[in-house]
Formats: structure tokens, C-alpha cells, sequence
């Protein structure tokens, strides 16, 4: 399984997930740059929910939160920004949602991160 497939299966997951705990999946892989995409944006209640979905095979090699890094988190932070100057929204949040496949399936939810 390529990285691309890991983290489309992930995206996959993730979306279930959110929409078992009563979110509305607006829009995937939303592009503003080669360096910014926003994985998931959701919305649950008032709220609009900016998911970054990090998946991994095992925790061999780290923890799926371990992934995001202070220059990870600027480039969500910039096409947050994008979205916000482009759609009238006035709650919001940024959650990262992370997978690992193996040796079973575990999910876990931090809502309303910051580095």
C-alpha cells in the first residue's frame, strides 16, 4: 500500500467516524497550494470542523499525532485562512483525527487543536 492509498483509506475511515458522531462532511482534499490542504471540513452543529486525518500502518515508527509538525500545522493554518477570506464563516475549529491500522483499527480525536 503506497502513502497515497494509506491516506486516502484514512480520509475514508475518518469521514465514517466523524459522521457516526454526528458531523456533516462538506468538502475533501480542498487545494489552496502544493503545501496547504485541508483533508477533511466538516460541520458539526454551528460549527465548521477543519480535520487533518494522519494515518499510519503501526505505531512502529511513531504515533500518528507525532506527524504533525509546527510547519504542518502553519499550512493548516493557512488554508484555514483561505477558507475563512473565501466563505462567510464565523465558528470554526481545527481537529486532527489519527488512525493506525495495525494491529487493529484505533481512532483518536483531539477537537480544537493549537501548537
Amino acid at each position: 500500500m503506497n502513502n497515497r492509498t494509506l491516506g486516502d483509506n484514512g480520509e475514508d475511515i475518518a469521514c465514517k467516524f466523524l459522521e457516526k458522531q454526528g458531523y456533516t462532511i462538506l468538502e475533501r482534499n480542498k487545494h489552496y497550494s502544493r503545501f496547504c490542504e485541508l483533508d477533511i471540513i466538516a460541520k458539526y452543529k454551528d460549527t465548521f470542523v477543519f480535520v487533518e486525518v494522519k494515518t499510519r500502518k503501526t505505531d512502529s515508527f511513531g504515533t500518528p499525532f507525532e506527524a504533525i509538525t509546527k510547519t504542518k500545522f502553519e499550512n493548516i493554518l493557512k488554508g484555514v485562512q483561505y477558507y475563512l477570506s473565501e466563505n462567510k464563516v464565523k465558528n470554526y475549529r481545527i481537529d486532527v483525527v489519527g488512525i493506525t491500522l495495525r494491529p487493529q483499527i484505533k481512532i483518536e480525536h483531539l477537537k480544537n487543536i493549537s501548537m
